[in-house]
């Protein structure tokens, strides 16, 4: 399930245009790698590192979210669209 979750998002990272659908890509991979921590912490129930590296994703995640949605914000305030091809300009 986490790999064809990760699948998906990279499919979705590579392919779409969209700033917004490529946050959400993103966000896919990161909760398939969430995934992949907690069932590893599964089999090895003495341990938590499996579920505090998840939380920390979790954190990351939110941290990402928020800045990307800040980015895409003032992308669209100066150049009226999210597509980030047509975001030629702001190369150095």
């Amino acid at each position: 399930m986490a790999a064809a979750l990760f699948s998906i998002g990279l499919a979705i990272v590579l392919i779409k245009k969209n700033a917004v659908f490529m946050l959400m890509g993103i966000e896919l991979m990161l909760n398939a790698a969430n995934i992949n921590f907690v069932a590893f912490s599964y089999y090895q129930p003495d341990k938590l590192e499996g579920q505090i590296f998840a939380l920390f994703v979790i954190l990351v995640a939110a941290s990402e979210a928020a800045v990307g949605l800040a980015i895409i914000l003032k992308l669209y305030a100066h150049f009226r669209t999210v597509d980030l091809t047509k975001a030629e300009t702001l190369n150095g």
